[in-house]
């Protein structure tokens, strides 16, 4: 037999979350109203039969559990000790708890055992005293875990336990818990870390490990364990770990893939400065550096909020994890940026962020996210859109405006432009509207003569030839028309046998006979031509409107893109409500 084997085998190393783990309420940090009230129990002789330990994650809820159980069974160093709120370590339950070993003191998963037989085991021995503990404890973490009828099996035996039986419990869910469990036991929250008690006892750790890490390091290591002194504790192991020598702020951020906090400041700035092109350049110079584009939007909103929260809080700026740097510029950036531009990048940012998840590349969502937010970032806000307006359509009209102060001042104005035409001298656009009045007439009548060629025109979109209809209107130049002979000139998109066609047509439809000839010269504008030639005419008209002149210089970009008279307004709103009923049958009417 070798030496090497007869040698005792080396410690195997244990990480820092349970090298700290605390072992009295002492230790306990972040925590003192519990911890106070226990101390008072303890001391009072009013302890609970069962406790239930709530909150996030790494704060404490199973160490709680355990130093209770130690607190309860601790003898003290000479063996005549009671329940103590210090337990003393030495003794031999307080050596076998610590340890995970000690009969009476039983702990179980409730997310492996959640079924009634795992109850029914607890149910059957908790009338059995303990074997060489004062009390006999049952510690079941995770406890919303359980099932239904695992939580109503547990009921009785929980309500009124023997006196020598404890329970604590231990669940972040504590809304899956039933009332009927939460109102047996005495419920402690644990609450999260304060930034400055976790830098505290992370400083402290670090120290005794003889380890070397700035402060920069110790705050981002906080902010990024969310108040949990576990995760706390796990990312300073890793922090030490990753650091030659001491342990930077750079070294740490690189080790949880987080952008510079400063360049994210810096993209953000540009970002609000409508700076599109030098807000996509720091944004791949953060990717180059191996940033995660996901964590750039992330920094983005967790900025936005911040600097919301101190533009109405200022004191909420002294974050002892905020160097004094950025604090300064957090609070010049919430004095100068308006609450509904940040309220707007909170939701846009919250939008980009998912649309980053689902992206199949993270990056180019990314750009498109910062394009858009750069995009809005100089458009002005509705209340000083809406005082611009009032202002400028308060101002005189402009020489050879002729829709000036026309247009209702209440006029909605959105993604499109409606300017209602005004006055006599605009006769209401032709186009693909039907006249209702002469179609009822020509449907009732269809050999009736057509007096004009309109009525020509009317009757063939009332018979629903689409395609004749498109032809006559772009391809007919009228030269002379009376009812049964039509003379015209065709323009360069009419078929050859138009002229043909429509005189078939005309005659199976009036029941007479249609002379149709064509020439060469003299023709008139075609139908569509005349229809264009209007809605430009409107449009320039439109365009000297001062409401609309300023919705165009207050959206750079937009354009009118449809105009309708009020008489159109009306005639669609008409067309679209439903009939009225005038004689509707009452079923509970008496007859």
């Amino acid at each position: 037999m070798t030496e090497a084997a007869n040698s005792a085998p080396a410690q195997a190393y244990q990480v820092l979350a349970r090298k700290y783990r605390p072992e009295t309420f002492a230790d306990l940090v972040g925590q003192e109203a519990m911890v106070r009230t226990l101390k008072n129990a303890f001391a009072a002789d009013r302890i609970a039969h069962a406790f239930i330990m709530t909150g996030i994650r790494g704060t404490g809820k199973t160490t709680t559990a355990r130093i209770i159980a130690k607190g309860l069974n601790c003898v003290g160093p000479d063996g005549t000790g009671g329940p103590t709120t210090e337990p003393c370590g030495q003794c031999e339950p307080c050596r076998a708890i610590a340890e995970g070993r000690h009969v009476d003191v039983m702990e179980m998963d409730a997310a492996s055992r959640t079924g009634v037989g795992d109850i029914r085991e607890i149910i059957d021995s908790v009338h059995y005293r303990a074997a060489s503990a004062r009390f006999k404890v049952y510690i079941i973490d995770e406890v919303h875990m359980l099932s239904t009828a695992a939580f109503n099996a547990l009921l009785k035996t929980l309500e009124e336990p023997p006196a020598h039986v404890k329970f604590i419990f231990a669940t972040t869910e504590i809304r899956k818990v039933p009332v009927t469990v939460l109102s047996r036991c005495q419920r402690f929250d644990l609450k999260r870390i304060e930034p400055e008690v976790m830098m505290g006892l992370l400083s402290r750790i670090a120290k005794a490990e003889g380890a070397q890490i700035t402060e920069g390091a110790l705050a981002l290591i906080t902010r990024a364990a969310e108040g949990s002194a576990r995760d706390a504790t796990s990312l300073l192991d890793q922090a030490i770990s990753n650091g030659a020598g001491e342990t930077s702020a750079d070294q740490v951020r690189a080790m949880l893939g987080l952008a510079d906090r400063g360049r994210v400041l810096d993209l953000f700035e540009m970002i609000m400065r409508g700076a599109a092109p030098e807000a996509l350049a720091e944004l791949a110079a953060q990717y180059a550096d191996g940033a995660d584009p996901m964590a750039v939007l992330r920094d983005l909103a967790e900025i936005t909020h911040w600097i919301s929260v101190i533009k109405i809080t200022p004191a909420a700026a002294e974050d002892p994890t905020t160097p004094p740097e950025e604090r300064t510029r957090g609070l010049e950036m919430a004095a100068a940026l308006p609450m509904r531009a940040l309220s707007r990048m909170w939701q846009m940012l919250l939008k980009a962020i998912e649309e980053v998840a689902l992206a199949p590349n993270a990056m180019m969502a990314a750009e498109m996210a910062v394009i858009r937010l750069t995009h809005v970032a100089d458009l002005p806000d509705p209340e000083t859109l809406v005082k611009k307006l009032q202002s400028q359509a308060a101002s005189p009209p402009s020489p050879g405006g002729g829709m000036a102060g026309c247009a209702p001042a209440g006029g909605n104005y959105g993604g499109t432009v409606h300017a209602p035409m005004m006055g006599a001298s605009h006769a209401p656009m032709r186009g693909p509207t039907m006249m209702g009045d002469q179609a009822t007439a020509l449907a009732q009548a269809p050999a009736t003569p057509l007096p004009t060629f309109q009525h020509v025109v009317d009757l063939i979109r009332d018979k629903r030839d689409m395609l004749l209809l498109k032809e006559v209107e772009d391809g007919v130049r009228l030269v002379r028309y009376a009812p049964g002979r039509i003379e015209f000139q065709p323009s360069p998109l009419a078929r050859p046998d138009l002229a043909a066609r429509l005189s078939q047509r005309l005659q199976g439809w009036t029941g007479m006979r249609w002379g149709i000839s064509v020439v060469n010269e003299g023709g008139a504008a075609t139908l569509a031509e005349e229809r264009d030639a209007e809605e430009n005419a409107a449009r320039a008209e439109a365009l000297t409107n001062p409401l609309v002149q300023a919705v165009i210089a207050a959206f750079p970009g937009a354009k009118i893109a449809d105009i309708r008279t009020p008489e159109a307004m009306v005639a669609a709103a008409q067309a679209e409500a439903l009939p009225e009923v005038e004689d509707e049958w009452d079923p509970f009417e008496d007859s």
